[in-house]
């Protein structure tokens, strides 16, 4: 059958860095129970059975077992895939098979893409930190994929317009945005825009952004089928295949444009973990019908390398320039402010929301004074030197540490020197850590995602006193104290730091 409609459906795997800044183990959670915690439940829910979906026959026979990662374009958040890679290396392989397998399939594009570090909300963040979670990203990909990734997935979709100049000048091929995110677009070379900002943008092919500040230079940009990938994560066809196909088969095209792509983008829990055994549906759909039908499967890279866009596009530009997301109607105000997501009858408000991003920002502000100051006295280029670090968290080995040293440092430093330089880059890591967008997701402060940025937060404090004496913790303490929670007040943002985070961890 001649092969006329592309599909590609990007899964993104996804879990909150969980692991104790003090330890770096996971503590036991009770609510992943009979798990110890999350990442474990999550991973004998749908990243294992990912990687070796099961086909069965009429008697519940296993005839096949298929590696959906051969399929997806997909990424996974670089904490939780280093979890895998250190806690489940059989799971973790067969990831890195399938992107592998995909690079044949695809004409030299892998499934795989990078995502932003640790998960931050890009438009939120400083232009040094932006650089750095970009490159770090990158640098995680390389070093578990083995290659350099074509494009990098953006938290929540989260975009704003400084946000697209920066991937441009990182040299990011593709990005995957929310239809919702477009404002206009217009053919290549044309002046009238055509205004797109209900949602009505054409998901069947590419878009460019040409950058305002580099002449010539551009990103491509994928926007997903929002009705179909709502279908998928929240609705039942992704119950049956044949249900799903057919559901494939109404998203309409316009082959007269060559608009022949159909997009998906979803959480990948959503197959195994939040739907359970939907990672079967997926695999027979993928080795057994899509190989009989009008479809191929295609990643966004391989597309793109046939399919050039003839559109631009330009994107909402959202409260204050601020931009949009695909999980906030109100552009990027859940990780910043009470704009009304999140809210329920039992947790009504979230005013918590605003005064831990103002204490996490005074903080913020303050250990980059002491970073300049301190960073300055042994390190060339203190920014390039932080966005290198990367390498020493990876491999964590003396020749890496070594390398960083000689490529960054101003002169041979003594080892009290050196170990304050590391005290620096791990006070930098902890600050953007303390940025993971969940700590603002839910609709209360007293969660445990909250609870492990403010971890984060308490961690960075330790180091900058340990680097220069100077104790920021009082000051913080009192600025948190103004996040009060839905609970009572003992569950307020100062309280919870100091039960929870100081007492339970540092000695």
């Amino acid at each position: 059958m001649d092969k006329k409609i592309s599909l590609c459906i990007h899964t993104h795997f996804y879990q909150p860095p969980r692991e104790n800044a003090w330890t770096d183990e996971i503590e036991t959670q009770p609510s992943a129970a009979p798990f110890h915690d999350w990442n474990e439940r999550i991973l004998q829910e749908c990243y294992k059975p990912n990687s070796e979906a099961v086909i069965v026959d009429e008697h519940d026979n296993v005839i096949h077992r298929i590696n959906n990662y051969e399929y997806y374009n997909f990424n996974f958040g670089p904490s939780l895939l280093g979890w895998i890679r250190k806690k489940h290396h059989k799971t973790y392989s067969k990831i890195i098979d399938g992107d592998k397998a995909s690079i044949a399939l695809h004409s030299g594009h892998g499934n795989a893409i990078a995502m932003i570090y640790n998960h931050l909300i890009m438009p939120l963040a400083s232009r040094q930190d932006k650089i750095t979670q970009i490159r770090w990203g990158v640098g995680d990909f390389k070093f578990h994929f083995g290659r350099e990734p074509e494009a990098i997935w953006l938290p929540e979709t989260a975009c704003n317009t400084d946000t697209l100049e920066i991937l441009v000048e990182e040299n990011i091929k593709y990005i995957i945005l929310d239809p919702s995110q477009a404002d206009k677009i217009r053919k290549t070379g044309n002046i009238k825009w055509t205004d797109v900002s209900s949602g009505n943008i054409n998901t069947n092919q590419p878009y460019l952004y040409f950058s305002k500040i580099y002449s010539g230079k551009s990103i491509n940009i994928f926007f997903y089928d929002g009705p179909l990938s709502k279908n998928i994560a929240f609705d039942d066809h992704i119950y049956e295949s044949s249900r799903l196909m057919n559901r494939l088969r109404q998203v309409p095209l316009n082959f007269h444009e060559n608009n022949d792509l159909i997009s998906v983008g979803v959480d990948g829990e959503t197959f195994g973990h939040h739907k359970k055994y939907t990672e079967r549906t997926l695999s027979y759909l993928f080795s057994e019908m899509i190989p009989e039908s009008e479809f191929k499967i295609v990643n966004f890279g391989e597309y793109l390398s046939l399919h050039s866009p003839v559109y631009e596009v330009k994107l909402k530009e959202g409260h204050n320039g601020e931009g949009t997301s695909w999980s906030c109607v109100h552009g990027v105000g859940r990780w910043k402010e009470n704009c009304g997501c999140g809210r329920s009858d039992e947790y009504p408000s979230q005013e918590w929301r605003k005064p831990l991003r103002e204490s996490l920002d005074w903080l913020r502000d303050k250990l980059i004074l002491i970073f300049e100051s301190e960073g300055n006295k042994y390190l060339k280029d203190i920014w390039k030197a932080r966005n290198e670090y990367i390498q020493v968290i990876l491999y964590d080995d003396k020749e890496h540490l070594q390398k960083f040293f000689y490529t960054n440092s101003k002169r041979v430093l003594t080892d009290e020197e050196c170990m304050i330089c590391i005290k620096l880059m791990e006070m930098q890591k902890y600050a953007m850590l303390m940025y993971t967008s969940c700590g603002w997701f839910f609709s209360d402060i007293s969660g445990i995602e909250t609870l492990q940025i403010l971890q984060y937060a308490a961690r960075a404090i330790e180091y900058a006193k340990e680097i220069n004496g100077e104790s920021l913790e009082e000051e913080f303490i009192k600025r948190i104290s103004e996040a009060r929670s839905n609970k009572g007040n003992e569950f307020n943002g100062d309280i919870m730091y100091k039960n929870e985070v100081l007492k339970k961890n540092k000695k």
